[in-house]
Order: structure tokens, then C-alpha cells, then sequence
């Protein structure tokens, strides 16, 4: 075949051998997308040229009757024995009866995994810690997202109010630090012996939330098999960190005078009357906290609070903690607000709560306040059924729970009973007549 003069406009019907000039003269039609110049030597090679001046070279073959091309390379990064090697080399895939692009395809779909693999190993338990608590935030109640916050802080940080204070690093801190590949049953069997011989209520809270946190990280797309699902279970971990036990603190019959008048001498209102309130209505402690004004129907004598079980539940607004509340200050929304905290909320009502306590000679948590509700109901022979509901227990009986449904009114009888009873006990007088008016509390001498 004659080799075409220097210059000479190319012929792109007929293949040739490829020259460095040949390529530099390759121009596209002016009425075409692209164009293409075949190679003799290697008869899968091609140069493709664009309207655009862009050139590279391009392998083409027939696969099941099909025309298949794919791209080698720009023709400024490869010479042309090098397209030609690549081409043969296509050539010989295609000849196999595969299709190249798809070898590629799968080549470059395998690379990505092994750097998405390499990725997941990399990442820190702190990383998959902040992303599991983000994506569960809507799922859990406040408390629960403040235990996640608090097993993790820096510490180090001023408490509001409270300028000789600061928070302590979270429990959990050094754990954060590790690869979450690295988070295995030997690294947390350490950590919980340390952790457990100080502090060994918090290090059970930390095991059950780890636990869930790993179980969370396998069921992961990007993270399963990086971290052991079961590294913070086992007997082992159990044994080490002890078993919980029965908490049995509560005020007895005897005790309630001492109580309140210990506590209704705290200073502060606010924590007076949230205390108050936890013995008189057996909430749990955040719910009650976190009652807003909204939550509070005066009118109608109804308390409206969250609840674990059912989200929310009412229960009666009686006498005396109506009295309670009205004598509140309404900062902002929150019924026991707080100017010491970020929230604008009650936050920590334990300190001045032991303090009374000590002073008065008894021990009982705020939890053991609601206990006290529900054992000092015993002395009234009040309904099982009727105490639970207040309480937001869930219901142990197929009668409680599929038949029986009791109106707010009916709650308030014997929710009023309940109150005036302790505080007949306390040695509290309280005329609620009185108190329609005046609110007032008067000490029984």
C-alpha cells in the first residue's frame, strides 16, 4: 500500500500504518460527531478524532455480532506501539469471548470495594459512635441521648453557674480512640475491670449501650464485619462488672414528716416543688422535669407527660401540686426552669435533694421517690390497676390491658386520696378551698 503524501488530506475509509504525523493531520468532518483512523499493523486499533481536536486511540472488535469499542488512552499519553501492545491484548479478551468494558467494569467495582474495605477498617470508633447517635436521636427519649453525650465528653468544661466545676470525661472517652476494628472482647474485658471497680452502676450503662452500638455497627452495609457484635456480651463482661441490685430505698409512713419538711426548706422553689411533686404524682424523674406549662391544664385539673411506655400519658392535676406549680415562676416554658442550665430546664435536683435527706437522716434516691408512691398506696388498699396507670406502668394483666379503661375523673378520685393522705401523714395541713383562693400551705403545729 502507498504511503500517502506529507500533507495529503487522509482517506479514513482505508486503514494505514500510523505515523506521529499522520495523527497530527486526523481531522474530524465537519458534518460528523467523530471520526476514526484504522491502523494496519494492529487491525483493532483505531484513532478517534472529535470536532472538538480531542484524539485518542480507541479498541473495536465484534463480540456476538456486536460491535464493541472502548478506550485506550489520549494519544499525547500513549506511542503508538504501546496502543497497538494494548490492542492485541484486547484483542486476545475478546477472542475468549469476554467483553472487555465488563472485565473493566468488575476490575474497577473490585478496587473500590477493597478502598471502601480499607476505609471501614480506618474508621474510628468515635466516627461510627457520632454517626450511630445522629441517626438514632429521632428513636430515643432525651435521657437516653444525654447518657450517649455524657459516656463520650472531653470533661473539662465549666459548668453553667457552677465556675469551680468542670465535667468529668466521659467513661467511655478511651474507648473512642481505637479503630472500631480494634473495639474486640479482650479490649472491653480490660476496660470494664478498670472501669467497674470505681464506678460499677455506670459501667453496666455503658456495656448495654456499647451492645447496642455494635449490633448497630454489623447491621451497617459499610461496617458489618468490621466490629464483633458481641464483644460487650458474654458472661464474663457480666461477671466482671457485677450484677445490679435490687434497689429497695423508699419513705416509710413514719418518715414522711422529716421528708417534707426537709425538703420544702430547700431555698430553691424550683427544687422544692419538683420534689414534692415526684413523691405526689410517682412519675419518673425526667418526665417530670420535663413537663412544659403547655403540658399543664389547670382548668380541667390535668397533667399531660411523657411517658416510655405510651409516649404520653395524663394523669390528675390534684390539689396540692396544682398549688405547687402556681406558685412556680414561668421563666420560659419549662414548669421547673432552671436559669443554670444550657437547657433553660431542672437538670440535677439530686444534690440538694441528698443534702435535705442527710440533714433529715434518711436515704432515698429520686427514684426511691417514686417507689415510695407505690408502696405507701398499700396503706389505702388503693386498685392495683388505678396506681400503675398514674405511675405509667404497663399493664401486667389481659384485663388491664385489652378492658379496662379509666377516665381521668375516676383517677382523680383516688389520685386526691393518695395526696391528702400523705400529707396528712407529713403533718401538712392544706385546705384546697383555701387554696382556690389563696394557695397557701399552713404548717400543722
Amino acid at each position: 500500500m502507498a504511503r500517502p503524501r506529507k500533507n495529503a488530506p487522509l482517506d479514513l475509509s482505508q486503514p494505514i500504518d500510523l505515523t506521529a504525523g499522520a495523527i497530527e493531520r486526523l481531522t474530524c468532518p465537519t458534518d460528523k460527531p467523530q471520526a476514526f483512523l484504522r491502523d494496519t499493523k494492529a487491525p483493532a486499533l483505531r484513532v478517534r478524532v472529535t470536532p472538538s481536536g480531542m484524539k485518542s486511540y480507541v479498541f473495536e472488535a465484534k463480540l456476538n455480532r456486536r460491535t464493541i469499542r472502548q478506550t485506550i488512552g489520549d494519544v499525547r499519553a500513549w506511542s503508538i506501539e504501546e496502543a497497538r501492545t494494548e490492542a492485541n491484548r484486547l484483542r486476545v479478551v475478546v477472542d475468549a469471548g469476554n467483553d472487555p468494558r465488563e472485565l473493566e467494569r468488575e476490575r474497577l467495582a473490585g478496587k473500590a470495594a477493597k478502598v471502601a474495605e480499607e476505609a471501614a477498617k480506618s474508621i474510628t470508633t468515635r466516627e461510627a459512635w457520632d454517626r450511630y447517635i445522629l441517626e438514632r436521636r429521632p428513636h430515643w427519649r432525651d435521657s437516653t441521648y444525654s447518657d450517649h453525650l455524657k459516656m463520650v465528653q472531653e470533661g473539662g468544661k465549666e459548668i453553667k453557674n457552677r465556675p469551680k466545676t468542670k465535667t468529668t470525661p466521659g467513661m467511655m472517652l478511651p474507648l473512642m480512640g481505637l479503630r472500631l476494628a480494634d473495639l474486640d472482647a479482650a479490649t472491653i474485658e480490660a476496660w470494664t475491670a478498670k472501669e467497674a471497680k470505681r464506678r460499677p452502676t455506670r459501667t453496666r450503662l455503658a456495656l448495654r449501650l456499647l451492645k447496642a452500638f455494635l449490633r448497630w455497627a454489623d447491621r451497617e452495609p459499610d461496617l458489618h464485619g468490621i466490629a464483633d457484635p458481641t464483644a460487650a456480651s458474654g458472661r464474663k463482661l457480666q461477671e466482671t462488672a457485677g450484677k445490679q441490685k435490687v434497689k429497695a430505698d423508699y419513705l416509710q409512713r413514719e418518715q414522711l414528716a422529716a421528708w417534707f419538711d426537709h425538703v420544702r426548706a430547700i431555698p430553691n422553689p424550683v427544687i422544692s416543688a419538683y420534689l414534692q411533686c415526684l413523691l405526689l404524682t410517682g412519675a419518673r424523674r425526667e418526665e417530670l422535669a420535663g413537663l412544659k406549662w403547655d403540658d399543664v391544664n389547670f382548668r380541667w385539673q390535668g397533667l399531660t407527660m411523657g411517658d416510655k411506655v405510651e409516649d404520653s400519658r395524663a394523669v390528675p392535676l390534684t390539689p396540692y401540686v396544682a398549688h405547687l406549680l402556681q406558685s412556680l415562676p414561668r421563666r420560659n416554658k419549662w414548669v421547673f426552669s432552671s436559669t443554670g442550665s444550657e437547657s433553660g430546664r431542672l437538670e440535677e435536683p439530686s444534690i440538694a435533694h441528698r443534702k435535705a435527706c442527710k440533714v433529715a437522716g434518711l436515704h432515698v434516691t429520686l427514684h426511691g421517690l417514686r417507689r415510695s408512691f407505690k408502696s405507701l398506696t398499700e396503706w389505702l388498699e388503693v386498685p392495683v390497676g388505678v396506681v400503675a396507670q398514674i405511675m405509667g406502668h404497663k399493664p401486667s394483666a389481659t384485663a388491664e390491658k385489652h378492658y379496662t379503661v379509666r377516665p381521668l375523673d375516676l383517677l382523680r378520685v383516688h389520685h386526691e386520696r393518695i395526696e391528702s393522705w400523705m400529707l396528712e401523714q407529713a403533718g401538712v395541713s392544706f385546705d384546697p378551698k383555701q387554696a382556690q383562693g389563696g394557695l397557701r400551705v399552713v404548717d400543722a403545729s
